[in-house]
C-alpha cells in the first residue's frame, strides 16, 4: 500500500455552498442531467472569489461536493431502473465510503461570487469542495460499450 494507511484521515475545506430548491423532504433527481432546466446557485465563499476569474469562458463546469446527508453504504447496490446488483464502484450511488458528489452543470453566469447554474441534483446547503472546467475534448470519451452499459444500469 505504498506506506499509506487505510485509516489515514483526509480533511477538505469547503469553498462554497449550493443554494437549491432540493431538500431531503422534496428529494432530488438521481442525476441533475435528468432535470437540465432546473435553476440553482452556488455561493462561493469570499476568500475564493478571485479563483472565479475566467470561469465564464466555460459553458459547463464540473463540481465536486460533500454528500453530508449520506449515513451508510454497502458493497453491492441496485441502481434505480436496474434489474440486478452491481459493485458500488460500478455505480453512481451517493451512498459511498467517501460521499463525494460529482456533477457536470451548465454555468449560466457568475455575479458577485454567485454561480448561477442549471441541472443540479444537490440539496440546498450542500458544501462544494471544488470546481473545474468541463472541457468536452478531454472529459467526454467515446467508448465502444457505452450504450450497452447504460442500458444495463437503467439509463
Amino acid at each position: 500500500m505504498s506506506g499509506q494507511s487505510a485509516s489515514q484521515q483526509i480533511i477538505y475545506k469547503p469553498i462554497g455552498i449550493f443554494l437549491s430548491h432540493y431538500t431531503p423532504e422534496t428529494g432530488a433527481p438521481r442525476q441533475g442531467i435528468l432535470k437540465p432546466d432546473v435553476k440553482a446557485k452556488i455561493e462561493i465563499f469570499p476568500e475564493y472569489h478571485g479563483a472565479l476569474a475566467s470561469l465564464t469562458q466555460h459553458e459547463y463546469i464540473i463540481v465536486l461536493y460533500h454528500l453530508d446527508r449520506v449515513a451508510d453504504w454497502s458493497m453491492m447496490v441496485t441502481p434505480p431502473g436496474a434489474d440486478r446488483e452491481f459493485g458500488l464502484f460500478a455505480t453512481r450511488t451517493p451512498r459511498r465510503p467517501n460521499p463525494i458528489g460529482f456533477s457536470v452543470l451548465k454555468l449560466d453566469k457568475v455575479e458577485n461570487g454567485i454561480l448561477y447554474i442549471s441541472g443540479t441534483d444537490a440539496f440546498n446547503g450542500t458544501h462544494v469542495l471544488d470546481i473545474k472546467p468541463y472541457i468536452p475534448s478531454w472529459d467526454c470519451l467515446e467508448t465502444s460499450g457505452r450504450e450497452k452499459i447504460e442500458k444495463r444500469v437503467g439509463l
